[in-house]
């Protein structure tokens, strides 16, 4: 089955004799979706070979890579933007399904001796050697229905120590080694006690599925410890600084520190976007793997330690080591960010502080142009009153040649005090109406 999401404009219609109703175009697609991936049906003993390829560069060639062995057995091939094909081959069954960052390969072949080297012998060699991308998850699980003695249970894992349980409600139980064998596969076992077809099929996709998501949910912890050693120098660059932050004394000291700190929070936001979507994915995962470990509903048995038992004591440490590096570069990022924040603070003080000297020596030299212009307005009177007086004289110079007998320096000497006041209230008016002006023009509070 594949799922195709088409959007069409044309939405279809829900018709009745009634009525015709217009559907969202995304309705068929969201039942289907909910029918995507079905459990396998699985009669009787079978093996199952389950492969997880991680995408490189081009997932779609995932997809051409399906489609040439179709192609060669002559079946049905997917459409080039399926993500999903369930297909009986004769001798074997294929379910292919391709998720985010992988694509799932579970080959379903039956009265195959368990572990056998042909477990794969049907498939073309050349096929399996050029498959694109690379190998996350190969796990051989056999499904038998008489229950094994303890030599061909040591046979079978190699002498492995064993994690088992009963589970689906004790119709079954499950061995497993979780460690890599001889043949470079993983292996489990599963007895069925009393599972019907379709419960067998659930139960072997979940224990596939629980293979797969515990090794993508641990992909995150070589990043993690390598982070821990990477962010050591990080961390102890940005003590310095805050150290050095309460010993600022110059401007200059405060832009250096300042490109210091973007260097360092540059930095940790490389390591941010390097990592995050790694870190969330394992947790993810890991959660995923909690879902299959509760849908299995096991039951311990004397001697051998649970499936969840297991994963519990060895993945769970793994997942809060990644938890823990992704929560030590958020807390550095913020405490980088608050630091950052702390000596902006200091340098905006500084700048205030410039700024009200700055004010300061304008004030003062502000007021003093004041002074030096009020001196000059009182010796533009005496001078306007200096030439006022002598175009008096000329003109009272005038009038004694015409014949008039006038003593000029007396009336020059009655006038001095009244010209003085003239010039004084006249420049005193024009620089009134000069204030006056300026005043209209500047907008009030109220205004803006």
């Amino acid at each position: 089955m594949a799922n195709n999401i088409q959007l069409d404009n044309a939405a279809p219609e829900v018709k009745t004799p009634t009525v015709s109703l217009r559907v969202h175009p995304l309705r068929t697609a969201l039942y289907d979706e909910l029918h995507n991936r079905p459990s396998p049906i699985i009669e009787g003993a079978c093996q199952v070979t389950h492969l997880t390829v991680m995408f490189e560069d081009n997932p779609q060639a995932i997809t051409a890579h399906v489609i040439d062995l179709c192609r060669r057995y002559s079946v049905p091939s997917p459409a080039e933007e399926a993500t999903c094909l369930y297909q009986d081959f004769g001798g074997f069954e294929l379910r292919w399904e391709r998720h985010t960052e992988f694509a799932n390969f579970t080959f379903l072949c039956p009265a195959v001796t368990p572990f056998s080297d042909d477990a794969l012998a049907f498939i073309p060699k050349d096929w399996l050697d050029s498959m694109p991308g690379k190998i996350m998850v190969a796990t051989n699980l056999v499904v038998i229905n008489e229950e094994p003695d303890k030599p061909t249970l040591r046979h079978w894992f190699e002498g492995q120590r064993k994690s088992g349980s009963l589970v689906m409600d004790q119709q079954a139980q499950v061995w497993t080694s979780f460690k890599l064998h001889s043949d470079g596969f993983g292996r489990m076992v599963i007895l069925n006690k009393g599972l019907t077809a379709y419960q067998t099929g659930r139960l072997v996709q979940r224990l596939c599925e629980l293979e797969t998501y515990r090794l993508m949910s641990l992909l995150s912890l070589p990043i993690a410890r390598k982070l821990v050693s990477d962010l050591d120098p990080i961390v102890d660059a940005h003590t310095a600084l805050n150290k050095n932050i309460s010993e600022i004394d110059k401007s200059r000291d405060e832009r250096e520190l300042l490109q210091a700190l973007s260097h360092l929070a540059a930095e940790v936001e490389r390591y941010r976007s390097d990592t995050n979507y790694r870190f969330s994915a394992s947790i993810a995962y890991y959660d995923l793997v909690q879902d299959r470990l509760k849908q299995l509903r096991e039951t311990t048995v004397d001697g051998l330690q649970s499936l969840r038992e297991f994963l519990e004591r060895r993945l769970t440490p793994g997942i809060k080591t990644c938890i823990s590096a992704r929560d030590r570069l958020e807390d550095l990022s913020q405490r980088i960010h608050q630091t950052t924040s702390l000596l902006r603070t200091r340098v905006d003080l500084s700048i205030q502080e410039q700024n009200q000297r700055v004010l300061s020596t304008m004030n003062r030299r502000g007021k003093l142009q004041l002074r030096l212009q009020q001196t000059v307005e009182g010796l533009s009177v005496v001078v306007l009153g200096y030439y006022i007086l002598g175009l008096l004289g000329v003109a009272l110079d005038g009038i004694k040649a015409y014949g008039i007998s006038i003593n000029t320096s007396l009336v020059k000497a009655c006038a001095l005090p009244v010209v003085l006041l003239l010039v004084y209230a006249s420049l005193h008016f024009v620089k009134g109406k000069i204030h006056s002006s300026e005043s209209k023009k500047e907008p009030d509070d109220s205004d803006l």
